[in-house]
């Protein structure tokens, strides 16, 4: 099975099932003497893991990570790094009675189209559990960034349903404020316009009772990125972003800056106008950020703005027509624990996989950057 590797200087290579033992991310390219520990990856672990408010699949699952290789005394070596997350609290007895039948909307039909057979206890290898380790890795992902250049990646719920958040400032929001409420409590469904998360955890409410799911929206923001992130052509970081976006699980749209609604304006209702530098040495700034802080695919120094869309959660414990995997009609209930709105938890999994593109093009711009010993000229 190909395509479990992604990024190039910095590389993540995961491996696992659902239902497994667990999962394991291995990171190449990390800098040696990265301070690292369990704690660290324990922060965005505990964003991502089930279980964690009402409003999110009740799956029991502690998702502590064990560090396998790459640290020693506390530090990152620069060999290889393995990250290990077990499964704890599986129940394929769950999945027993529809394992001959396609979820709609699931890649049961397509996994036995490729491969003629297929792990069907949660999905195997196409469960979000995945995600896990992808949140390990962007932990160092993160770390890097904000060593080498004070950056830092934050993600937020702009939209549930047709529940939308007034963000009127991306770059500006906080971590406090999609965490936490004004009174301390949990922002269970992580969107910064508090107000508004109190109407979209409403609605989750009644579309669980429904036994339905539903969609949404999410909104990652990396400031502090500095210009020259990217590669020509093929490798243009909003290329790589889009793609690290749209290998997670239920995305099923992804656009950065203006979007969609470019398609609306005139160029000069679209273009950023570049102001002059408040100091010789100062780096550029535009007015306005419509182009989301890439330009020909390289990084403007702007903060990088990008949304995904994220479908309702496929499986559901309402009775739904399919069919087996004869073809013939059948109906289908899935017993599982799953989440009536996937973007709580996405959150975690969409910051760690823009921070680890942007640690990778960061450390490919050094290497562009290095300095070659002269040969008489030649």
């Amino acid at each position: 099975m190909a395509g479990n590797s992604f990024g190039q200087a910095l590389r993540i290579t995961t491996a696992g099932e659902s239902h497994g033992p667990g999962y394991v991310v291995i990171i190449d390219g990390v800098p040696p003497g990265i301070a690292l520990s369990v704690e660290d990856l324990a922060i965005d672990l505990a964003r991502r893991r089930p279980g964690q408010s009402k409003i999110v699949t009740q799956r029991d699952e502690p998702d502590e990570a064990e560090i396998f290789s790459g640290v020693f005394e506390g530090r990152t070596t620069g060999t290889s790094l393995a990250i290990l997350v077990r499964n704890r609290d599986q129940r394929s007895r769950d999945y027993g009675e529809i394992k001959d039948l396609y979820r709609p909307g699931h890649a049961d039909y397509t996994y036995d189209a490729k491969y003629g057979f297929r792990d069907y206890r949660g999905g195997g290898r196409s469960s979000a559990r995945e995600t896990a380790v992808r949140v390990a890795a962007g932990v160092v992902a993160k770390k890097m960034l904000s060593l080498a250049c004070d950056a830092q990646v934050i993600g937020y719920v702009t939209q549930i349903g047709d529940i939308r958040a007034n963000i009127p400032d991306p770059a500006a929001v906080t971590l406090d404020q999609v965490e936490c409420l004004p009174d301390g409590q949990p922002n269970v469904v992580r969107c910064p316009d508090h107000q508004a998360a109190a109407a979209m955890v409403q609605l989750i409410e009644q579309t669980r009772k429904a036994a339905d799911s539903i969609g949404g929206i999410a909104q990652i923001v990396a400031t502090g990125i500095p210009a020259g992130l990217g590669e020509p052509v093929f490798d243009k970081i909003k290329a790589d972003l889009a793609k690290a976006l749209f290998s997670l699980p239920a995305v099923l749209g992804v656009e950065y800056g203006s979007g969609f609604g470019c398609a609306t304006l005139r160029g000069s209702e679209n273009n950023d106008i570049f102001l002059p530098p408040p100091q010789t040495d100062a780096p550029l700034t535009t007015a306005t950020n419509r182009h989301g802080g890439m330009l020909g695919g390289i990084t403007s120094g702007m903060p990088i703005v990008l949304r995904a869309a994220v479908k309702p959660t496929s499986s559901l414990p309402r009775e739904q027509d399919t069919v087996d995997n004869r073809g013939q009609p059948a109906k289908i209930k899935t017993r599982g624990r799953h989440d009536p709105c996937l973007l709580p938890r996405f959150v975690p999994m969409a910051e760690a996989m823009v921070a680890i593109v942007l640690a990778d093009h960061w450390l490919r711009m050094q290497g562009n950057r290095g300095q070659w010993p002269a040969r008489d000229g030649r």
